[in-house]
């Protein structure tokens, strides 16, 4: 699978400025800066080099490249470097598939490992699993639900995360409900219906995120419900996931309804506070966060219990204001931070115009920018701590988010919240602009709300 020119030109940005941290500044200038990053695949990455520099770069440097590649990305690549006139071979994928309907990539932090097993999760745990090792023979369908945040996304991609590492032979495709239903409406309109229904037929294991907003969409719940029938027919696996049980989607068609209720349905509860510190533990050491102790992760955990993503983004807060202050983490300062106005009630009065507004004026840039396709990299900048801003305060799903950004798509945006959120425990400038940023739109949303 070959990823789009935007995003490449993304991950070149984020790549090149690991190698500036890596090496002198002049080792830089003539070795390095030079170089282009021609095509990257599944677990590649070609990087275009000048003729007289390719073979010391491809001798010296490869290492160092494979590296940054993998801070910057999330996930080990191979390097291969290329003659400056190499043009990438159109892929497999690239034949016979619209650019729209192409496999996303699973997201390399969420495997079963990295999932924190409780009371409340662990029969969605033990199925999932389950589905993993023998797909379509232990439950099929398997429907979870539960509130945002939970880790119902997490268990999906740690389905297909299983199967890329140990089943090569079957394949598992990832996508939202809003991702499946906007690649219908353009095969539809393009003509194309019939390269749409092979993407999402021609799988072994289909994993379908946040079904609930198939509601009031008659047609593609249509589509999806013939997708449902040619999968199960054919002997393969369909996890699904919602924010509510079956039994409670009166907005969607009743067959439909009664295909999600036709296997095991599993729920994914809110986590105790052992369970919720256990995340903390296994997050910060994910992340290579330290300085935290037992006591200082618990008052975390005694304040969040909302979500696991809130979890995470209450530990990157206190980390950014340790940095910030040149403090300590401790209890103290997590509850210092915590006790700050950033309520579920208050930030659901924040709007996403409001925080393109702040955060285009803070960086100098404007909305339409923002929402438009400019490529500067200060403006692309921008957009990605707006993207940020607004899943943390708002919460809405990725592909919401995604279509109030110009149309963005939910891999873009799930990049932009996980590089900022690594470069808040970075960057002390970065982390004191977000959180002024964060405080003046959670401060001024209870003034609105009276």
């Amino acid at each position: 699978m070959r990823v789009s020119q935007d995003e490449l030109q993304e991950s070149w940005r984020e790549i090149q400025a690991e190698l500036r941290t890596a090496v002198t500044g002049l080792t830089f200038h003539l070795w390095l800066e030079s170089l282009e990053l021609a095509a990257r695949d599944r677990d590649t990455i070609y990087v275009r080099a000048p003729r007289h520099t390719r073979t010391l770069v491809e001798e010296r440097y490869a290492p160092l490249l494979r590296d940054a590649a993998a801070r910057a990305l999330g996930a080990p690549v191979a390097v291969t470097v290329v003659a400056e006139d190499w043009v990438p071979p159109p892929s497999a994928d690239a034949k016979t598939t619209p650019r729209t309907l192409q496999e996303p990539a699973f997201n390399p932090k969420y495997t079963f490992e990295q999932f924190v097993i409780g009371d409340g999760n662990r029969l969605a745990h033990a199925a999932a699993l389950a589905v993993a090792e023998q797909p379509a023979q232990a439950y099929n369908p398997l429907f979870l639900h539960g509130p945002p945040g939970l880790g119902k996304t997490h268990l999906l991609h740690a389905v297909g995360n299983y199967l890329r590492r140990f089943s090569d032979t079957i394949a598992a495709r990832y996508a939202t409900s809003d991702e499946f239903t906007t690649a219908f409406v353009k095969a539809v309109r393009g003509g194309d219906i019939d390269e749409f229904r092979t993407a999402f037929r021609d799988v072994d294991v289909l994993l379908l995120d946040d079904v609930q907003f198939f509601a009031d969409k008659v047609r593609t719940q249509e589509e999806f419900f013939h997708t449902f029938n040619a999968l199960y027919e054919t002997g393969c696996q369909l996890v699904v996931s919602s924010d509510r049980p079956p039994a409670e989607m009166g907005a969607l068609e009743r067959r439909l309804v009664e295909r999600f209720a036709s296997g095991l349905v599993a729920s994914v509860e809110p986590p105790s506070i052992e369970v919720r510190l256990a995340i903390l533990r296994k997050r910060a050491a994910l992340d290579g966060i330290a300085g935290f102790d037992d006591a200082t992760l618990r008052e975390v955990a005694r304040q969040v219990s909302s979500s696991v993503r809130a979890l995470e983004g209450a530990l990157i807060r206190i980390v950014a204001h340790a940095s910030l202050r040149d403090e300590q983490p401790s209890p103290d300062l997590a509850a210092r931070v915590l006790a700050g106005p950033q309520s579920s009630q208050r930030s659901r009065t924040t709007t996403v115009a409001e925080i393109q507004s702040l955060t285009a004026s803070t960086f100098g840039t404007s909305c339409q920018a923002l929402i438009g396709r400019d490529r500067r990299p200060a403006v692309a900048f921008a957009r990605q701590v707006a993207m940020y801003l607004t899943r943390e305060l708002i919460g809405v799903s990725l592909p919401t988010i995604g279509a109030a950004f110009g149309g963005r798509n939910h891999s873009t945006v799930l990049h932009a919240h996980r590089k900022v959120a690594r470069e808040l425990t970075k960057t002390s400038d970065l982390a004191r602009t977000v959180l002024e940023l964060r405080e003046r739109l959670e401060s001024s949303a209870p003034d609105r709300a009276e």
